[in-house]
């Protein structure tokens, strides 16, 4: 398999039911290898435990595999996602990060059922819980799967528009580790760090600007540039930021769900050409 093309199936992000997905690591990587991706990473919510797994998975199909996770940071007061791709999955210092990170989830959990029950939705942890399995890990994707099972909404985008977002019944923010902290996990544990789909956040441009000028100064080194939630202007302006920063290009489709997710794992168009692909920066972490 050549790893320096641009034109290269890669599916580098995506969540199984160790995070907030719906599908297995043993199922995502059998999709991902009927649907033709040539390079394929797990990166759950904050969390590695599917790693092992999804690496066999993905060695029995004969698919090139990467590790990966997607760490929650707070920068500038808004959540961001950073997401590690190709880092030792044993790595103590990494771990011990994640658990930390993971560790305000269950309380913050908690106060957003207070907040739901303060407007007559009753037993939303309960509810969100069952979805998510390990208090650790309960995230505003669980809740909103109960909302949707409870009736009060028909579907996860409607949550998303009525409750569990700012100013909305249900909304509790949490701090997350800082963009240094991720940075460093993901770097001390030999892999590289990529911002994920960044149009998703609701920066000023110069709010943007620090974003990526921090993280390029902590060592971050690629941006995802063509992901499941950007539009095609998306593609272009996201691949013109690479090209300043000097950051290389990651795709990946952020599945979680046949039922929910509009963007199919190995769905998205190729990179645009004259960047470099994060994965030229790790052709030798690819376990194949």
């Amino acid at each position: 398999m050549h790893f320096v093309s641009s034109i290269l199936n890669a599916d580098l992000h995506c969540h199984s039911v160790v995070s907030d997905g719906t599908l297995t690591p043993e199922e995502l990587a059998a999709r991902a290898h009927a649907n033709g991706v040539e390079l394929w990473a797990l990166t759950d919510h904050d969390e590695i435990g599917g790693q092992q797994r999804a690496m066999a998975a993905a060695r029995a199909h004969g698919l090139p595999y990467l590790t990966g996770t997607e760490i929650s940071i707070t920068f500038a007061g808004q959540t961001v996602h950073i997401v590690g791709l190709g880092f030792d999955a044993e790595n103590e210092s990494m771990k011990q990060g994640l658990r930390q990170t993971r560790g305000g989830r269950g309380e913050r959990a908690r106060e957003m059922a207070a907040s739901l029950a303060a407007v007559g939705i009753h037993g939303a942890y309960e509810g969100a819980l069952t979805y998510a399995g390990n208090p650790e890990l309960i995230s505003r994707t669980h809740f909103a799967r109960f909302l949707v099972e409870a009736g009060v909404c028909r579907e996860t985008n409607e949550v998303f528009r009525k409750y569990l977002t700012e100013g909305k019944p249900g909304f509790v923010p949490h701090r997350w580790a800082t963009l240094r902290d991720a940075i460093h996990w993901i770097s001390d544990a030999g892999g590289v760090a990529v911002i994920a789909h960044p149009a998703r956040y609701n920066f000023t441009p110069t709010e943007e600007y620090a974003l990526f000028s921090e993280f390029k100064a902590h060592g971050g080194r690629g941006v995802e540039v063509v992901t499941g939630s950007h539009s095609a202007a998306e593609y272009v302006r996201y691949a013109d930021m690479a090209r300043e920063f000097d950051l290389a290009a990651s795709r990946g489709s952020d599945f979680h769900s046949p039922d929910e997710s509009h963007t199919d794992l190995g769905a998205l168009p190729f990179l645009p050409g004259q960047l470099t692909p994060v994965w030229e920066l790790l052709a030798d972490r690819i376990q194949q």
